[in-house]
């Protein structure tokens, strides 16, 4: 719990967007974990990275999914990403 309150500077779960979460690293990739407050809850999110022929590329991942606890939210954007990049790679950025 205490690697998720240094990321979001107290991990309160209020409404307000908090500091942008450090990049994770994941099989060459790097993940911004960056759910979205709405209605009191957090969508998840984030933004994978990666080089593809030298040149950083980005895609942003939102799902439709929405939960009420900020550090569950991180922890469900993470998998999420993680997943994405295990059975897409590269094809993410295409």
């Amino acid at each position: 719990m205490s690697f998720l309150k240094r990321l979001f500077g107290g991990g309160g779960g209020g409404s307000s967007k908090g500091p942008a979460a450090e990049p994770i690293a994941h099989n060459g990739f790097r993940i911004i974990v960056d759910p979205i407050p709405e209605d009191g809850q957090f969508r998840i999110a984030a933004t994978i990275e990666g080089e593809v022929d030298g040149e950083t590329k980005s895609h942003r991942m939102i799902r439709a999914d929405v939960i009420r606890d900020r550090d569950e939210a991180f922890e469900a954007s993470l998998r999420k990403a993680k997943q994405m990049i295990d059975e897409q790679g590269a094809r993410l950025f295409g």
